[in-house]
C-alpha cells in the first residue's frame, strides 16, 4: 500500500530572497544629486517608481518610464512610434539587472529628468529591516515642475542672489523651507515605510 506522502520526491527549497543596493544619479546635475536605495529583488517596478518619487521629493504629477535596452516600462502606452509596457506587471528580478548592469528612469518626458540606475551590491534580506530603505544621498532633488535641467541650474544661481527680482521670485515659489543642499534620509525613510511591496 502506498502512503500519502510517498512518490512526491524531495521538496526543493526556494532560494532566499535577496536585496539589491541601487545607485540612483540624476543625469547632468551639477553639483551631483544622488540616492542609494536598498530594495527587495521581488519589488514591482511600479513600487520602485514610487520609491524614486519619494527619494527625490517628487509628486508623481508627470509621466515616467524605465528604459532597458529597447524595452520601456511605466504607464502603459501603445502608439506607432512607442510602446510602454505596464510596470505593475514586472519585478526587478524579471529584468535580470545583475547581468545587464544599468537601466534609466525617465520622469516628465520633454524637459524632465533622467536617472541612471545601477545595481551596486547584492545582499540578503535582513530581519527587522523595512524595504525599501534609503541609505545614502546628497542634495535635494530638483523641485517638481521647475522646468528641466537648464532651468534648475538657473534657479540655483538665482537663489544665491536673493536681493534680485529673479532670486526673490524663485525663493517665493520654492517656499521658505527649500534647501538645495539638504537630503533628509529620515524624512525619506519615514515616507518609504508607507509603501508596500
Amino acid at each position: 500500500m502506498i502512503g500519502l506522502h510517498e512518490g512526491k520526491g524531495a521538496k526543493v527549497k526556494k532560494p532566499a530572497e535577496r536585496t539589491f543596493t541601487l545607485g540612483l544619479d540624476v543625469v547632468a546635475c551639477q553639483p551631483r544629486i544622488w540616492r542609494r536605495l536598498v530594495v527587495r529583488e521581488s519589488m514591482w517596478l511600479s513600487r520602485l517608481h514610487d520609491a524614486i518619487q519619494i527619494a527625490f521629493d517628487w509628486f508623481d504629477y508627470q509621466t515616467h518610464a524605465f528604459n532597458l535596452d529597447d524595452q520601456r516600462f511605466g504607464n502603459p502606452l501603445k502608439r506607432d512610434e512607442m510602446a510602454i509596457e505596464d510596470d505593475r506587471d514586472v519585478t526587478i528580478t524579471d529584468l535580470d539587472l545583475e547581468h545587464r548592469g544599468r537601466i534609466t528612469y525617465g520622469y516628465h518626458f520633454g524637459d524632465g529628468w533622467q536617472i541612471d540606475l545601477k545595481i551596486e551590491k547584492v545582499g540578503d534580506v535582513e530581519k527587522g529591516v523595512h524595504y525599501p530603505v534609503c541609505i545614502g544621498g546628497e542634495r535635494a532633488g530638483p523641485p517638481e515642475d521647475c522646468g528641466g535641467i537648464e532651468a534648475f541650474h538657473d534657479m540655483l544661481a538665482c537663489i544665491q542672489e536673493p536681493h534680485t527680482e529673479l532670486g526673490r521670485e524663485w525663493i517665493e515659489w520654492l517656499g521658505p523651507d527649500y534647501d538645495p543642499e539638504e537630503c533628509s534620509l529620515g524624512k525619506i525613510n519615514k515616507a518609504l515605510k508607507k509603501l508596500g511591496k
